[in-house]
Parts: C-alpha cells; sequence; structure tokens
C-alpha cells in the first residue's frame, strides 16, 4: 500500500516514476505508427551515432567552403547560403538540424535511462561517461556559432569569454579581443575551428568509452528508420534553411539578437548574474548529475555465481551476457574441460540471462540438487522449480496457464486465478527453455505463456531476443522438439500492456480448451536422456 501511494518512496524513486511513465506512453503511442524495431525512442542511441556521422560528413563539407578571415567568414557563410546553396548551402542546414537532433536524441537518452533506473550500481559507468558525452555535444554546438559571425555570435562570443575571465584563470582577459575591430585577428578563427573540431572528435571516443561494458550494442538504427530520418533533415533543410542574422561589428555593441533558445538559453542569465553565483550553479549542477547514480546508493542483489562442479565451460553463458560481466578463463579444478566461466561483479547486473544460457538449469534433475554451472543467488533456478511446482498444483480446469513474467515487463499482481498461476523472473532471458517443457510435460498447466518488457525495449537488452532464439530452436538451450508449439505463447507488451495481456490470456485459453488433452510421457526423462536428446 505504501509503494502505491508514494508514501516511503526515497525523492530519486519519485522523481523516475513520472520520467518512466512519459516514455512509455511516449513508446506506446509512437508504437501505433512504428513497427517495435523503427520505434524512435527505442533506437535512440543508435540514432545519436547516426546523427554524429551526419555531422561529421556535413561539417567536412561545409569546411571546403568555409574561410577563417575575420571578413571572409562572415561572407564564406552567405556564399554558401545564397549562390552555392544547392551545394553548400543544404550540406549547411543539413549540419545544422543533425547538430540539434543530436543533442536532442542525447538528452532524452540520458532521461529515458534514468527513468527506467538503469544509472546505478553497476551501470554507473555508462551514466557519468554518457554526461561527459552530453557536455562535449553541447559544447561543441555553441562553438559552431562562434564561426558563422553574425550579431548572434559576437553576443555568444562576448558573453561567454567574460563569463570565463570571472575565472581568472588566462593571464590577461580574453575578452579584450572583441572590443573594437583591430583587436580580432584571423588566428582567433583558426583556434575556434580547431576547437569546433576537436571537442567533437574527443565526444567521439568518450562515446565509443562509454559503450565498452555492453557487448553486441546497436550502433546502426534500422534502414527504414534512417531512410526516413535522412529524408526529414533533408526536406527541413530545403523547406527552412538555416541563415545568419547581420554581419558581426565589434564597433558597436549588439542590442537585440534573435537568440536560439534551444543551446542558448542561459545565456541571458550568464549575462545579468554574477559570474560568483553562475559558475556555482553551473559546477552543482554538473556535479549533481554526475553523483546521481549514488544518491542513494543503489542495494544490489548478489551478482551471478559460478558452481565449478556443474560448469562444463560451455561459454553460453558468455555468450549470451548483454553486459559483457563473464568471461571464460582456464580451468581451475582439475576438472577435464578447458575453461570456465568467471563473473566480474562489478559489471553483472542480475538479470539471470546467465542461468538460461546454461544446459544444466535442467528442472528435471531429482537425483542430484539444481545447481546449475551459474546462478543468481538471490534468484536460483531450484526456487524457481519450487515456485512453478506449487503454482501448478493449485491450478485447476481446462486451458490452464502458467505465466513467466519479468518484473519490468507488464504488471502481474492480480493476475493469478484458479486458471492462471504466475512466476515472477528477473528477466524473461532467465527462463531456461526446459521448464517451458517440464510444466507441459508434468501437467502443471496446459500452456505456458511468458511476458515481460515491450519488443524491442528489454530492460536487460537481449532478454527477449534470446529467449524468442531459444523457443525457435536456433539459439542453445533450444526448447526440444516435442514441445508442442501450440501450447507456448509469447506476449511482449511492457508496463502499459496489462489489459492486452488480458486479452491474450483469454485467448490462448479458449485455443487450450479446443485442443485435445495432452498424453504426458509415462516417465518424466533424466538429465542424461535431455543431454543426448539435445545433442542429437
Amino acid at each position: 500500500m505504501a509503494a502505491a501511494s508514494g508514501i516511503g518512496l526515497s525523492p530519486m524513486h519519485l522523481l523516475r516514476r513520472p520520467v518512466r511513465a512519459a516514455f512509455d506512453r511516449a513508446e506506446s503511442f509512437l508504437g501505433r505508427a512504428f513497427p517495435p524495431q523503427w520505434n524512435p525512442l527505442l533506437n535512440l542511441g543508435a540514432l545519436g551515432f547516426f546523427f554524429y556521422w551526419i555531422v561529421a560528413a556535413s561539417g567536412i563539407w561545409v569546411y571546403i567552403f568555409f574561410d577563417t578571415g575575420v571578413t571572409q567568414a562572415y561572407a564564406s557563410i552567405e556564399y554558401m547560403t545564397y549562390e552555392q546553396w544547392y551545394l553548400a548551402g543544404v550540406m549547411r542546414s543539413f549540419h545544422r538540424y543533425a547538430s540539434d537532433a543530436l543533442v536532442v536524441v542525447a538528452l532524452l537518452h540520458l532521461l529515458r535511462e534514468f527513468g527506467q533506473d538503469r544509472y546505478r550500481g553497476v551501470r554507473w559507468f555508462s551514466w557519468v561517461t554518457g554526461i561527459v558525452v552530453l557536455v562535449l555535444l553541447v559544447v561543441a554546438g555553441i562553438t559552431g556559432y562562434w564561426l558563422v559571425w553574425d550579431r548572434l555570435a559576437q553576443y555568444v562570443a562576448i558573453v561567454t569569454t567574460e563569463w570565463f575571465d570571472a575565472l581568472g584563470v588566462f593571464g590577461e582577459p580574453v575578452a579584450r579581443n572583441f572590443v573594437a575591430p583591430s583587436t580580432l585577428d584571423s588566428r582567433f578563427f583558426t583556434l575556434m575551428v580547431f576547437i569546433h573540431i576537436a571537442v567533437p572528435l574527443i565526444a567521439l571516443i568518450v562515446m565509443w568509452v562509454h559503450l565498452q561494458r555492453v557487448t553486441k550494442p546497436r550502433i546502426n538504427p534500422p534502414r527504414g528508420l534512417a531512410v526516413g530520418t535522412f529524408l526529414s533533415l533533408l526536406a527541413l533543410s530545403l523547406v527552412h534553411p538555416a541563415v545568419s542574422q547581420p554581419p558581426a561589428d565589434l564597433a558597436t555593441v549588439p542590442g537585440e539578437v534573435g537568440l536560439d533558445w534551444f543551446y542558448l538559453s542561459l545565456y541571458p542569465l550568464l549575462e545579468t548574474l554574477p559570474a560568483p553565483l553562475t559558475w556555482g550553479s553551473a559546477l552543482f549542477l554538473l556535479a549533481l548529475a554526475l553523483a546521481i547514480p549514488w544518491l542513494p546508493p543503489m542495494r544490489q542483489a548478489q551478482p551471478a555465481r559460478v558452481d565449478l562442479a556443474n560448469c562444463n565451460g560451455c561459454s553460453r553463458c558468455f555468450a549470451d551476457c548483454p553486459y559483457a560481466a563473464i568471461t571464460m578463463v582456464p580451468r581451475s579444478d582439475g576438472a577435464p574441460f578447458a575453461a570456465e566461466a568467471r563473473v566480474d561483479s562489478s559489471l553483472c547486473v542480475r538479470c539471470g540471462i546467465c542461468a538460461g544460457a546454461c544446459p544444466t538449469a535442467m528442472p528435471f534433475r531429482r537425483a542430484s540438487d539444481l545447481s546449475p554451472g551459474i546462478d543468481l543467488p538471490d534468484l536460483p533456478i531450484a526456487s524457481l522449480r519450487d515456485r512453478v511446482e506449487a503454482e501448478g498444483t493449485r491450478l485447476v480446469g481446462r486451458g490452464r496457464i502458467l505465466v513467466f513474467g519479468c518484473g519490468e515487463g507488464v504488471p502481474l499482481e492480480g493476475l493469478p486465478s484458479e486458471r492462471v498461476g504466475v512466476v515472477r523472473l528477473a528477466c524473461a532471458g532467465q527462463l531456461p527453455p526446459a521448464f517451458v517443457d517440464y510444466v507441459l510435460s508434468r501437467n502443471l498447466a496446459d500452456g505456458v505463456l511468458v511476458t515481460g518488457c515491450a519488443e524491442n525495449a528489454c530492460h536487460a537488452r537481449f532478454g527477449i531476443a534470446w529467449s524468442e532464439a531459444r523457443f525457435a530452436r536456433v539459439r542453445d538451450p533450444h526448447l526440444r522438439k516435442r514441445v508442442p508449439a501450440e501450447r507456448l505463447r509469447t506476449f511482449w507488451a511492457g508496463r502499459l500492456g496489462r489489459r492486452a495481456l488480458e486479452a491474450e490470456l483469454a485467448a490462448f485459453a479458449r485455443a487450450l480448451e479446443a485442443l485435445p488433452e495432452p498424453t504426458p510421457p509415462r516417465r518424466a526423462p533424466g538429465l542424461r536422456e535431455l543431454v543426448e536428446a539435445d545433442r542429437a
């Protein structure tokens, strides 16, 4: 009751909840217009890389036409905009709008990760490096205004340099370069071009570092989404091309300027408020953003643990781990296997996908304890079997369904009934396919439904993909051929899909009632039989 009313929840949780709800609704709304693989909000990281390459390519093209002289800079931009609009002017607009889009998707990506609670614990590294990338992108965008050298660029240059001069770290005030036409020379523009190129390159390096703790990162959006985004930017560049304001004039103080509120919304504050206040606020907000993963520290479950007595070094957990938390190292216990799995607790997100990949996570085991080669200590496979049996034994009637669902997907509260049992997982990928066989062969239910996050939006990245591949028998450990396909369904609807899930369960129950009653095997297969059958 406390959780439902918000009483006793931490301030950070109260902040995350509306952010996540907003993204859930936005993703659901866009899902009506896009297939799951094309949903823009589910491809924010990949779109960020896509926009970055557009910015880089268009920037190189524009630089061919750009002149770094004090008077020549503005003239070259005007030449591109009006005389060579079909070659350079469109590229200038393309460069501008792709830069804006890059900052937008980076900010949305940051907010979505915050709302999804994927910034704390072992994910702190991705959050911190993401903050650094966002700051660098904004800096790169602001320096781009200087190169145009119009009235807005003059305003930005004066306010920025005066703000930095307030620190007193430079030998002479930098703002002196903008007090008169004679104080500014072309070397300054050469420096600004260098900064405008160097900062995005540094950002690219940090983006590469940002991805080092994930496996198979998605850095390219789906082709259809990429083509549509590209054409949209091109159309915007043609319909509403980027243009300059009147040329800068250091002999006069800029009066009214057309401020770009996207990048420069804080500049009026920098101009009017005391520098100690603005600097203090900026540094405080940056420190707060970097410290958020530890406000408060996350209470984490125990990381995945390897049981060498049951690990044969098959490397399936290594191949399936979404966060590179598992490595294969030489055998240490003298067993006749080449390698063993090793878990890096600083990378493990406790999703359980590794346990679902382990061939020894076999519920049919009775001769020995059910202890897979790798498992979650706080949510072990043995307890999963106990919960499956407890739920199965209470189900009655025809059309009985056992639902396996992850905690990040469709809310499962209130779903159990006399014909519906519910077993929670850390992630859908934690479920070994053999459990489906176990449920059906032991007649614990007439059908199995696996549900979780929305399609293409798995909280643990690969839980949905690996589950579907295992059930389709194209990824080990795969579902045995004897399991009837009509008695297994998957349903990926996300947190807003409760009504859709109830409708799916009702339809599934009717379909199961229409099937002939299954004939269970005369005896349950043993572990050796199952392993030999899978090998065959």
